[in-house]
């Protein structure tokens, strides 16, 4: 995919953030090989707000595990960030990871025995971000999903929905070009649904990449692109229209267009 962009006159291609090619994952049980990707292949560029949508065991998951430095391919090439990740050892993927994707989980995973700050600074430690600056740079993140006051509360002290824009506070920090969420919706009421959906939209306005790996129908028409996975393979890649979170309506299989 490429988009025309005008400095002084020259055009260029939109840069690929997230580059798959023939990626193939195998794993073995026992006698048992597993063929979770079967030679799936897309490109998303800086910028997109993309959906991977597709049943329990459609390899959605070992594709956002690929996408998130968390695993690697037992064929083909991903690249994140213009760098393949096949060819770099455990640090190397750590520090891509770290400065590239923030995720943002269906459960949260917040340390319960720290503050919201403290949760939120975690990624500026490991980092290497001075004290000073992490603490002030977590501060403006909460602030921006509007939960500054509950800064010094502890986990335990907060509703589903305001455990999710910490995690989104913890994700966005250090800036990443990508969001990575996994099923972010999954385990919130409607309304709370929406209100983290029109987060995750604000974030992509600002030019950060948005991924989201969900199996939820409403929050992969409310994306510009939807990617389905089915058998380890892409059944369809198509740009769309967003639609609005409320509807419950899955948008027919043949529309949009071909991304």
């Amino acid at each position: 995919m490429a988009v025309c962009l005008h400095a002084e006159g020259r055009c260029k291609m939109a840069e690929s953030v997230i580059t798959m090619q023939d990626v193939k994952r195998t794993y073995t049980m026992g006698d048992t090989q597993v063929f979770a990707l079967r030679g799936i292949s897309f490109d998303i560029t800086q910028g997109e707000f993309v959906t991977i949508m597709g049943p329990s065991g459609s390899g959605k998951s070992t594709c956002m595990n690929m996408i998130g430095c968390l695993d690697r391919p037992s064929g083909g090439i991903v690249k994140i960030n213009g760098k393949e990740t096949a060819l770099m050892d455990e640090s190397e993927l750590a520090e891509l990871r770290n400065k590239t994707v923030g995720f943002v989980f269906q459960q949260y995973f917040l340390l319960p025995s720290m503050t919201v700050l403290e949760n939120v600074m975690l990624p500026l430690r490991y980092a290497g971000v001075d004290r000073k600056e992490r603490a002030e740079l977590a501060k403006a993140a909460l602030q921006k999903v509007g939960l500054a006051e509950r800064m010094n509360h502890r986990p335990h002290e907060l509703s589903g929905g305001q455990k999710q824009r910490v995690a989104i506070a913890r994700a966005t920090v250090t800036s990443p070009r990508i969001i990575l969420a996994d099923e972010p919706t999954g385990a919130l009421d409607s309304e709370t649904g929406k209100a983290v959906m029109r987060l995750f939209r604000e974030i992509n306005k600002k030019g950060t990449t948005v991924v989201i790996v969900t199996h939820d129908p409403r929050v992969g028409a409310a994306s510009d692109r939807c990617i389905r996975i089915f058998d380890g393979k892409i059944q369809s890649d198509q740009k769309q229209e967003p639609e609005s979170f409320d509807s419950t309506e899955e948008k027919p299989s043949g529309a949009g267009q071909e991304a």
